[in-house]
């Protein structure tokens, strides 16, 4: 595995001219991949030509010709450690970029790598090699994961511990975005949930009931004045009959059981009691008629 020491001695070691920037990036691309273990079988002119991979041929060669082109360059290269599988490079100069491409023989899909050149070579006197390049480990560094490990299938590397909301630039989340399920809920205990009761009321004493409660229509005595054919205020006996009733035949004197007598004078005066305004008992044949005048005797009788 190469490194900014290796790449360095192999620079060194060829000594070779540079005319600019690009191509000293470009020759440490080079020197990376002999410090990796690559053999140089072509560069230049034949290093562009289009059977440049289908060549059999597997002989070392010098550098002579690696920079021929102006902002061009091109590279063959063989691993005997690997097979006979060969690999090419190839660098555009692009402004000050230098754009990288690599594809093994057969391959599918090049590896590509944009490289800023400033960030790694710098203008200098020729022949202190050390001092015409910086940034070296990093640019080392880049080559190896972004060329040389496609090249060689190594999977990326997985983060060893997953990365908090703040390390990804994420706004941390203080509400629960889940929605909200519909209908009656089984709680982890076995207790059904009954849903909130929607708009409307059900009663006018009791408009509805609270949140948690199953809806009904109310029962007997809840002072409700809405009713229907069911109503147990009608058909009280529970057996299904059409017998009419209130809770058994009428008691005399007597209120139906939920009546509530709402009292129109002063309380405590003689002539306003409950009891005054409630229907006597049944009489004999003959005389009036209840509901038109009170038999004698009463308290009233004049």
């Amino acid at each position: 595995m190469a490194n900014s020491q290796t790449v360095m001695a192999m620079i060194r070691l060829a000594r070779p001219p540079f005319r600019n920037n690009h191509d000293k990036v470009a020759f440490a691309i080079h020197s990376s991949f002999i410090a990796s273990g690559y053999i140089l079988t072509a560069t230049g002119r034949p290093a562009f030509a289009d059977d440049a991979l289908s060549s059999s041929s597997q002989n070392d060669v010098g550098i002579e010709g690696w920079n021929e082109f102006d902002g061009e360059y091109a590279f063959v290269y063989a691993n005997p450690k690997k097979g006979s599988k060969k690999i090419l490079v190839k660098c555009l100069a692009m402004d000050d970029k230098l754009l990288v491409d690599a594809i093994a023989d057969g391959g599918a899909e090049p590896a590509h790598l944009e490289i800023k050149v400033d960030k790694y070579a710098e203008e200098s006197i020729e022949g202190d090699y050390s001092a015409q390049f910086k940034n070296l480990d990093k640019l080392v560094t880049d080559l190896q994961s972004q060329i040389l490990d496609k090249l060689d299938g190594k999977p990326k590397p997985v983060a060893s511990r997953a990365q908090s909301s703040s390390e990804r630039n994420e706004e941390p989340r203080y509400y629960d975005d889940t929605p909200n399920p519909l209908g009656p809920q089984i709680h982890p205990s076995g207790v059904v949930v009954p849903p909130i009761p929607g708009n409307g009321g059900y009663s006018d004493l009791f408009p509805g009931p609270g949140a948690g409660m199953y809806p009904g229509r109310g029962g007997f005595g809840d002072g409700s004045m809405l009713v229907g054919p069911s109503d147990p205020r009608f058909f009280p006996f529970g057996d299904g009959s059409d017998r009419p009733g209130f809770m058994g035949p009428p008691q005399p004197s007597m209120p139906p059981p939920g009546a509530r007598f709402d009292p129109y004078g002063p309380p405590g005066v003689p002539g306003f009691e409950p009891g005054r305004f409630t229907r006597q008992p049944p009489r004999g044949p003959g005389g009036g008629h209840p509901d038109l005048e009170h038999f004698p005797g009463g308290s009233d009788f004049i």
